[in-house]
C-alpha cells in the first residue's frame, strides 16, 4: 500500500521521527546545562546523569567568566566572527552578483575557482598562511584571522548567492536602470534586500564554521589575551581536568552554545529558504 503525506500512518511516523530527533538534539543542551548547575562532589560521588542538588550553583557561570578569562574569549570570538562575516558577505554578494547577472568570457571559469576552492582544505595552506601572515605582521593579531576566515569563507558565499541572484526577474533591474539607477544603486538599493533569505543563511553557516574554528585559531594566535572560544575552552579544559572544575567546565561549553541558538531561533526561516535556494526552479 503506497502511503501519502495525508495518510495517518505517514504522519504518525513523521512525528515520531522528529520527536525523536528532537531529543536527540535537545537532550546534550539540557544535560550541558545541568553539569554546569552542579559541583565537583555531584560529579565524582553522585551519579554523573542525576539531576544537581539545591542550591543550584549559578555561581559557576560567573566563576568561569573571571577566574579564566572567558569573557576576553567570548569577545575576541565575537570580533572575529562578525568581522569576517560582514567582510566575507560583502565580498561573496558582490561576487555573486557579476558572476549571476553578466555575461563575460572569464566567468563560467571564474565561478568554477571559486567552487573547486570548497573542495581544498584550508588545513593544506597553513604552512604558506602562517609565513605570509608573518612577513604582514598579522600574528598574533585579530585582523589576520578576520583576513584568513573571510577568504575561507568566500566560496560557500558565492555559491550560494549566485543561485539566489539568478532566480530573481532581470525586469526589477531594468526598472531601475530606467529610473535613473546606476550599477552600484542596483545592487544595494533593489537587489541585495530581494537576497536577504540567501544572505542571512550565507551568514549563519560561515558564522557557525568561523566561531567553531579551532586549527588556525591555534596556529595564528599564542597569546591567552588573543584566544578565541575554541583556543581558550581547549586551554581551559586542560586546566580544569586537573583540578576537578567539571562544573565551571560545563558552564563555559553552555555560554559558547547560547549565541548560536539564538541566532537559529530568530532566523530560523530565513536559513530554511537559504539552504533550499535554487532546489526548485
Amino acid at each position: 500500500m503506497v502511503l501519502n503525506k495525508q495518510h495517518p500512518i505517514a504522519r504518525i511516523l513523521t512525528y515520531l521521527i522528529l520527536i525523536v530527533w528532537t531529543v536527540a538534539v535537545v537532550y546534550p543542551l539540557v544535560w550541558t546545562l545541568l553539569g554546569a548547575l552542579k559541583n565537583n562532589q555531584q560529579f565524582m560521588l553522585d551519579k554523573p546523569w542525576a539531576l544537581p542538588d539545591f542550591p543550584l550553583l549559578w555561581s559557576n557561570f560567573s566563576y568561569v567568566w573571571t577566574k579564566y578569562g572567558f569573557g576576553g574569549f567570548f569577545t575576541n570570538s565575537i570580533i572575529v566572527t562578525a568581522g569576517s562575516v560582514i567582510i566575507s558577505l560583502l565580498l561573496a554578494s558582490t561576487s555573486a552578483y557579476i558572476l549571476a547577472r553578466f555575461t563575460f568570457k572569464v566567468g563560467k571559469p571564474l565561478y568554477s575557482l571559486y567552487l573547486s576552492a570548497m573542495m581544498i582544505p584550508m588545513i593544506l595552506g597553513l604552512i604558506p598562511l602562517f609565513f605570509l601572515l608573518n612577513d604582514l605582521g598579522l600574528i598574533n593579531n585579530l585582523l589576520g584571522l578576520i583576513i584568513v576566515y573571510s577568504a575561507s569563507s568566500l566560496p560557500f558565499g558565492i555559491f550560494v548567492l549566485v543561485s539566489f541572484f539568478k532566480m530573481l526577474p532581470r525586469e526589477l533591474e531594468e526598472a531601475a536602470y530606467i529610473d535613473g539607477a546606476g550599477y552600484s544603486r542596483t545592487f544595494f538599493s533593489v537587489m541585495l534586500p530581494l537576497a536577504k533569505s540567501g544572505m542571512i543563511s550565507v551568514a549563519i553557516m560561515n558564522g557557525l564554521t568561523i566561531w567553531n574554528e579551532y586549527i588556525m585559531g591555534t596556529v595564528f594566535t599564542n597569546k591567552p589575551d588573543l584566544y578565541t572560544l575554541p583556543v581558550g575552552m581547549a586551554v581551559m579544559q586542560t586546566e580544569m581536568q586537573y583540578r576537578t572544575e567539571w562544573g565551571p567546565l560545563f558552564a563555559g561549553l553552555f555560554l559558547s552554545i547560547v549565541p548560536v541558538l539564538i541566532l537559529y531561533i530568530i532566523f530560523q526561516k530565513q536559513i530554511a529558504e537559504g539552504v533550499t535556494a535554487g532546489a526548485i526552479k
